[in-house]
Parts: structure tokens; sequence; C-alpha cells
């Protein structure tokens, strides 16, 4: 058997889709899951604030008008400020973006895509893409003027590398957090990649998440003795 405290490869990329309407919801969900996304999909704005760190997305897709507040430009405001790497695309009805942004002050690297467009998988896909390609460039200009690569994690990210710290396996943390071992993987993967830390021949991603944990906040408690844990 091998080591299950290993993540043994990148996750494809998480997708919070917020769409009211469900016949679009549907459509998009399917069309992104076909394109190899991973998708969560919920019909309102405040579901999505509930369930965020939960989820724990690369990138929102959300309609602009949700039916109720906060909207879907308020929801990418309020999601990209407790997340800075998250990617944000907008499905509009506006023909322009030039009408769009008349009208509303857009979230900095956000994209666009007409709802009429949706059928054709590439034009979402691109906007994808150049979501997650510009949020990270900005996360990356923002860490670098604080210097302190934990600063970036967002709360459950930073738990999660506390838990690393402290010792704990995937299948602990996954036990612990109460999601499964697919999702606490996904969850430590994230946070290597915020960290700026990977696995490779002469680097090991715990040790170094670990060392930057410690560096920030000290050297944790002793874990709990295994017998001890639920």
């Amino acid at each position: 058997m091998g080591d299950s405290s290993r993540v043994t490869s990148a996750p494809a990329r998480k997708v919070l889709l917020v769409e009211d309407h469900p016949l679009m919801r549907a459509l998009v969900e399917r069309s992104l899951q076909d394109d190899g996304f991973l998708v969560e999909s919920v019909p309102s704005s405040r579901r999505a604030i509930r369930e965020f760190d939960a989820i724990d997305p690369d990138v929102l897709v959300t309609d602009i008008d949700l039916g109720d507040r906060p909207n879907g430009v308020e929801l990418a405001t309020l999601l990209r400020a407790q997340a800075p790497y998250l990617g944000v695309v907008f499905l509009t009805n506006y023909t322009s973006i030039d009408a769009f942004e008349s009208r509303v002050k857009a979230p900095e690297h956000a994209a666009f895509v007409h709802k009429g467009a949706i059928e054709d998988v590439r034009q979402l896909r691109e906007a994808i893409d150049s979501a997650l390609d510009d949020s990270t460039e900005a996360l990356n200009l923002t860490a670098s003027d604080n210097g302190d690569p934990v600063a970036r994690l967002t709360a459950t990210q930073l738990s999660v590398l506390q838990q690393i710290a402290e010792g704990w396996n995937n299948s602990e943390i996954a036990a612990q957090r109460g999601v499964t071992l697919r999702s606490a993987e996904r969850l430590i993967t994230r946070t290597f990649e915020v960290l700026g830390v990977n696995n490779d021949d002469k680097r090991n991603a715990r040790v170094l998440a670990t060392r930057l944990y410690i560096r920030s906040h000290g050297v944790p408690e002793p874990p709990v003795p295994r017998r001890a844990r639920s």
C-alpha cells in the first residue's frame, strides 16, 4: 500500500457556479463537466457565501442578475476579498463589456461570457483560463509586497496548513474536517499552490509548508495522540 498522506497529482480545476435559473444552471454545469472541470453549482449568492470555504473553488462563474442580493458582482467582490486567487467569470446578457462597465464596477481581472454563447464550450473555457491566469498574476503581485506567502491563505487554507504543521496526514485531516479524502487532498493541493511549494525529487511540499507556517506562526502544539483522535 502507498502512503495515503501524499498528494499524488493536482486535481481538476474546481468551479463554483452560481445561477438562479435551473435550466441555464444545468446547461452550464454540463458544459463545464464535459470540459473536465469539477463543478459545484448553487442557485443563490447566499448559498455560495455559506458554502464557499467548503467548496474552495479555483474560479467563480456567476450570473450577474441572481434575482436577489447580493447580485453576481457583489458576490464576486466579497469572495475575491476572502480569496485573492479566485478567478471570476460573469455570465451576462449585455452585448458589450463597455455597456456593462458603464453601469457596474466589476472586480479586476474578471472575464465575461455572453449567455448566448454558452453552448460554445471553447468560449467558456477561454474565459475561465483567462480569469485564472489574471487572478494568479494579480495574487503574485500582491504577495510580492508583503513577503509572507502564508498571508495569502484563506482562513480555511491556514487551518489546513496548521494541521499539516501539526503532523496530520491527509486521511486524518479529512476525518477532522468532515470531508472526503479527495476533498482534503484538494484543499491541501490548493494550499500548496498558494504557498508556492510543490513536491519533486528534491523537495517535500509538506516540509516546506511546515517551515513557512513555523516562520509565520511559530511551532504548533504537538498533535493529539492517535488513540485520542476522533
